[in-house]
């Protein structure tokens, strides 16, 4: 598929989000959230899954992830505000850095997922972007691998035509594949960044 490639009819009816938890467990969440607990359980183990699911099967693992990051997301602003926070990514480092309102400075690994330029809507993958150094292009080279299993062509065309809906869907089920602790999206010029991050560290005033 050329770039600029337009999401299938197949692709595009994974749209819908889960209002429900999708069976993750709510109990021991923010323990997880905030990496206590032990290392294992600060975040999911992460999830595989065998080549050519039925489609049913592949709206089901789409479904569940964006519950997942819906939990998580709800989980990270009642206990830190992530919504009200500033933020700071250093890709070369692998970090992201929010400042909340109460001065909180909180800091965990960061992956990227894929810029958006709203403007034109073109997305770009963070498993062959530019300004991604290897190493935080894991997460999104798992979502890769999970579109090459399931013949999704969205998920391994390097530059296609996508919704800012699309891309936390995209972002949804890098968490979900990787185990990551939440998801995140920020602007920068033109384009709006989305990113995974891992377990966070929270240094109060």
């Amino acid at each position: 598929m050329s770039q600029g490639a337009t999401m299938t009819q197949k692709e595009q009816g994974r749209r819908a989000l889960m209002t429900a938890a999708g069976g993750l467990a709510i109990a021991g969440l923010f323990d997880r959230l905030l990496g206590r607990g032990s290392a294992a359980a600060a975040v999911d183990s992460g999830r595989s899954y065998p080549t050519k699911l039925a489609d049913t099967e592949i709206d089901g693992v789409f479904e569940r992830a964006e519950a997942e990051l819906r939990l998580k997301t709800e989980g990270h602003n009642g206990v830190w505000r992530t919504g009200e926070s500033s933020w700071d990514v250093d890709l070369e480092a692998g970090q992201i850095t929010f400042r909340n309102p109460k001065g909180w400075i909180v800091t965990a690994p960061v992956q990227l997922i894929g810029t958006l330029v709203p403007d034109n809507g073109t997305w770009l993958w963070g498993w062959d972007h530019p300004s991604a150094p290897e190493p935080v292009r894991a997460h999104a080279k798992l979502v890769h691998a999970f579109g090459k299993a399931q013949g999704l062509d969205a998920l391994t065309t390097r530059q296609i035509n996508a919704s800012e809906e699309d891309a936390w869907q995209f972002t949804a089920l890098a968490a979900h594949l990787a185990g990551a602790n939440g998801g995140y999206r920020g602007p920068t010029g033109r384009a709006l960044v989305f990113m995974t991050f891992g377990e966070i560290a929270i240094t109060k005033p």
